[in-house]
């Protein structure tokens, strides 16, 4: 009896921790994602080329992902968990509302690029701790529901932004209305930081076992899956580029059309968090083959295909943001989860930018091309996924 209700109250508090955190992520994905659903169009205004969107959109990731090879072995070597999250999330939310002071292109993607950075730096320790609480209430629930607060944000801010625009009609007074959400993002994690001192605590203990000296073969397979699926997927820089350029949506419109992507995203990481559960891996085989059709829909649609190409491209991020870490979690022993994050997407993020900067070219050349482009390298990954689910399956049939 006294461990059932040891157990609840674990549940309760993990399961608290996990909504802590998400509400934290909703106020920094309104504040960033709503900057993002601008950026491109912002770019434009400012005289840059669809190749100069797609070069700073894919260095913002290369950084956004490539320096956490940095901070998650960091974390892993420090164990400061708590100030390496503080700091990259402060200098995330402070670059946002700076962009309403800028007035040419080099200094817009100079701030682009630094919240790019506080991301790459606050990520991998943060996804440590969520994923001690996660243990306890199940890794891919625990994670999609994060996720999908997070992308709950991502869907308001864009609306906010595109309110704004609709009354004011110039960038720079929605860059600064997200000034509001970035502070009540850093309010909000300093009380987290405070009632959750040590995160750790939150999962249960796993039993002393053998430490391995490297990670195990699905690991890798399962990270050059993602690449490909990361190389595939255009930043929504160019996509909200291709929109202006086009006419397709109008510029009131095109951060409604983000916002139907995050929620296509929160939704999709709620519901196949929880499948991820239950069906491990393989139920990435049937989303990354159906969400690579966005390519088609957006670039060669008019408004409405548009739109339904938007909601796949925004089911696809949502789920890969939510299953990376649950996935990882599983296949990696708790000592090693912040170098495993820290490697798993820094190497995402530098194929995301070998991808974002060819995409870009492509656009400039032949939307063909882009599009043969992008479906080919997120199928290519259908594969490699089936092949981690066979040995993850056998794994776990061995014990």
């Amino acid at each position: 009896m006294y461990e059932l209700i040891s157990r609840t109250k674990s549940h309760k508090r993990a399961l608290q921790f996990v909504l802590m955190i998400g509400a934290v992520s909703f106020f920094a994905d309104f504040t960033y994602e709503g900057s993002r659903s601008i950026t491109g169009p912002l770019l434009a205004v400012l005289g840059t080329s669809a190749t100069v969107v797609g070069i700073i959109a894919g260095l913002g990731e290369l950084l956004g992902y490539g320096l956490r090879l940095v901070s998650g072995p960091l974390s892993e070597r420090t164990g400061k968990f708590w100030p390496i999250t503080l700091f990259g999330y402060f200098i995330q939310m402070l670059s946002v509302p700076a962009l309403a002071l800028v007035s040419t292109w080099p200094q817009a993607a100079l701030l682009i690029l630094t919240e790019r950075i506080g991301k790459a730096i606050r990520n991998p320790p943060r996804d440590v701790m969520l994923s001690h609480a996660a243990k306890q209430i199940g890794y891919g629930w625990g994670f999609g529901v994060h996720e999908a607060l997070d992308q709950t944000g991502a869907l308001v801010g864009p609306l906010l932004v595109a309110l704004v625009l609709s009354f004011h009609r110039q960038y720079r007074q929605a860059f600064a209305v997200l000034l509001i959400p970035a502070l009540l993002t850093l309010s909000l994690l300093l009380v987290a930081r405070w009632r959750y001192p040590k995160p750790e605590e939150l999962g249960p203990k796993s039993p002393p076992g053998i430490e391995t000296k490297g990670f195990r073969r699905s690991f890798w397979l399962y990270l050059a899956g993602a690449a490909l699926v990361a190389m595939g997927f255009a930043d929504f820089s160019l996509i909200a580029y291709h929109f202006e350029k086009a006419g397709i949506v109008h510029r009131g419109w095109i951060p409604v059309f983000y916002s139907a992507a995050m929620a296509a995203s929160g939704l999709g990481s709620l519901v196949f968090g929880r499948l991820f559960d239950r069906a491990g891996i393989r139920i990435l085989i049937p989303l990354t083959m159906g969400t690579a059709f966005f390519a088609p829909l957006v670039f060669l649609g008019g408004f409405r295909l548009s739109l339904v190409g938007v909601a796949l491209w925004g089911i696809g991020m949502g789920v890969h943001e939510s299953i990376i870490p649950a996935a990882v979690a599983t296949m990696v022993p708790a000592t090693k989860r912040p170098s495993a994050y820290g490697i798993f997407t820094g190497s995402y993020g530098v194929f995301w930018f070998i991808g974002s900067a060819l995409i870009g070219f492509l656009y400039t050349i032949s939307l063909s091309g882009l599009i043969a482009f992008c479906m080919a390298a997120e199928l290519c990954a259908v594969p490699l996924f089936l092949w981690v689910h066979r040995l993850e399956r056998h794994a776990a049939a061995k014990g």
